[in-house]
């Protein structure tokens, strides 16, 4: 997954005390970068490896089940919790609903986190789902505001909309 993170920078404004809050806050979001890029790349990669077994198994249904429900087992007892049963779908789930996210030439992960991803799993309709992606990352939607808009179903109310320009006022 190819992800731009902000370069550090060093400056020297003549105020410490600034130049030291600047250098903390730089250092503070280059690291949310990169543990969101890798918690999106871990997360990919086991819903991958996960979806991959299910495919080998005789009676797939019974077989992915059985398969999560020990693997959640053996993972929350390691790691802890946040390798539920619950946690796996999703992870299968994200590496089904976005197949070339680790591929992706766009660098979408740069602005959308994790959580991000775990609010668009909730929209079964692609159409939809793609344009909350694209609307999320070009009108750089928090977590908040994407679950806010997914909820109130805005997507459908814009389609359905003589007045689209009332709908975009009302979600703002």
């Amino acid at each position: 997954m190819k992800q731009s993170i902000e370069i550090l920078r060093d400056g020297n404004t003549g105020d410490i005390f600034k130049d030291a809050q600047n250098i903390i806050e730089q250092t503070r979001n280059y690291a949310y970068q990169a543990v969101n890029v890798a918690m999106i790349q871990r997360n990919w990669l086991l819903g991958k490896r996960i979806a991959d077994e299910e495919l080998q198994g005789e009676n797939r249904a019974e077989y992915g089940k059985e398969i999560i429900k020990r693997l959640a087992d053996r993972l929350t007892n390691l790691y802890g919790k946040g390798f539920t049963k619950s946690n796996l779908y999703q992870f299968v789930q994200f590496y089904k609903f976005f197949p070339e996210i680790l591929h992706a030439v766009s660098g979408k992960s740069q602005i959308l986190s994790w959580t991000h991803y775990r609010n668009l799993l909730r929209v079964t309709d692609k159409d939809a789902r793609d344009w909350y992606l694209n609307e999320s990352i070009n009108e750089v939607w928090s977590a908040r505001t994407l679950d806010r808009n997914i909820a109130s179903q805005y997507y459908y109310r814009l389609l359905q909309s003589q007045a689209k320009g009332v709908v975009i006022d009302e979600m703002k």
